[in-house]
């Protein structure tokens, strides 16, 4: 079953939510592991794609917007608001309001909630959608200096 982690931020701006999703997303590829990005749209797709090269000084996170009509992506992180891609990735990174498709395929699950109450009332009814079906899941909650 898949693991489920609900990390919870102090803030209440997008901008945050991306930023943990970037970093979560390079501490999994360091560990080998590989990502799924999964957003609520193209245009935060591309925001992440930019996000991935600058979200720190440095910072490069191998990765590619995954094009329903590609057949297999090499990249270690992809990025998508539509299907799963194929075969799976490790971790599944939520930044969608919607339960993602697919995630029973993944071994991670990790939601991502911040203070706007929008995002916090989605991350709500995920919450317990996931309980509902019998999942564990685990609460971090963060601070701003986090």
């Amino acid at each position: 079953m898949t693991r489920i982690d609900f990390y919870v931020l102090s803030t209440g701006d997008a901008h945050s939510r991306r930023v943990l999703a970037c970093r979560l997303a390079e501490k999994a590829t360091k560990q080998g592991l590989t990502v799924f990005l999964y957003t609520a749209s193209e245009e935060e797709e591309r925001v992440l794609d930019d996000l991935l090269w600058t979200f720190r000084q440095g910072s490069f996170v191998a990765h590619e917007r995954l094009d329903i009509s590609a057949v297999q992506i090499e990249a270690p992180v992809l990025i998508g608001h539509r299907a799963a891609p194929q075969p799976a990735k490790d971790v599944l990174i939520n930044l969608s309001p919607e339960t993602p498709p697919d995630l029973d395929r993944f071994e991670r699950l990790i939601e991502i909630v911040d203070q706007d109450d929008t995002i916090r009332q989605a991350g709500r009814r995920r919450y317990r959608f996931y309980k509902d079906r019998g999942h564990t899941v685990q609460t971090h909650r963060l601070d701003k200096s986090e």
